[in-house]
């Protein structure tokens, strides 16, 4: 597990060394959304947030919650409504309020033209039953942290996902089903990122367990190499698929 929280101002200063000038800042609950918004207004040229509830947080929703998210959701800052999904792992949330939880935000995201940032974790039949339901509606959907194999990958393709991929698929033993998968998403849908704190690569030897943007190159040139194309080609790409899915336009930041 890792250490801390990211101190932002270090966290930053590592990324920049490493090349990396952009983050997006994921809330999972309301108040860490205002948190994420806020941040990212403090550091406006490298910073964006979601707003949104982690599946862990659904029994914890105020009965207005999609009202708070709505209006959190008028910040330019906030360019995502996640990361909300399923998580059947642990069910630190029950199952149906979970359901009605995510439900909701799809909801919000279809009335408000903004893409989904998603979670799952041994709930695909049930995820992919709403996202099914809503998916015409949605400008777009980001499977975070994809983790599935390769009937998972062909079926979140059919409704025009993005698929984010992080240093999961650099861990010899649990990345395996996604190290199959991988070739066969379009480069197009193709999204990196690290889930930091979390998932620090397990190809990467420092002394700190915890994960951070920095990473990013690292993951990236994991899977380029996995796809046996160029690093900056892929870079290329994923920068761009960032841009659409995000509704940025392109004079956003240089790449």
């Amino acid at each position: 597990m890792p250490d801390k929280r990211l101190d932002p101002e270090t966290t930053l200063q590592h990324a920049l060394e490493k090349g990396v000038h952009h983050m997006l800042l994921i809330g999972t609950s309301y108040p860490h959304s205002a948190e994420a918004a806020k941040l990212a207004e403090q550091y406006p040229i490298n910073m964006l947030s979601t707003a949104g509830v982690h599946p862990h947080n659904a029994k914890d929703v105020s009965s207005h919650f999609i009202d708070e998210l709505r209006h959190l959701a008028t910040n330019p800052k906030v360019v995502a409504i996640g990361e909300c999904g399923l998580d059947f792992n642990r069910n630190f949330s029950p199952a149906d309020q979970q359901l009605s939880v995510f439900e909701q935000q799809l909801q919000l995201a279809c009335e408000i033209q903004l893409p989904v940032y998603l979670h799952e974790r041994d709930a695909f039949e049930q995820q992919f039953a709403l996202l099914e339901k809503y998916h015409k509606d949605l400008p777009a959907a980001i499977v975070h942290c994809f983790t599935g194999n390769l009937e998972q990958m062909q079926a979140y393709a059919s409704l025009g996902c993005y698929f984010g991929i992080t240093g999961w698929v650099c861990d010899p033993k649990r990345g395996e089903d996604l190290r199959t998968a991988l070739p066969h998403i379009s480069i197009d849908k193709l999204l990196l990122e690290t889930d930091a704190p979390y998932l620090k690569p397990k190809t990467l030897k420092t002394k700190s367990r915890n994960n951070e943007p920095a990473t990013i190159p690292h993951i990236a040139q994991f899977v380029a190499e996995l796809l046996d194309v160029d690093v900056q080609y892929l870079k290329h790409h994923c920068w761009r698929n960032t841009l659409s899915v995000l509704n940025l336009e392109p004079d956003f930041a240089s790449e």
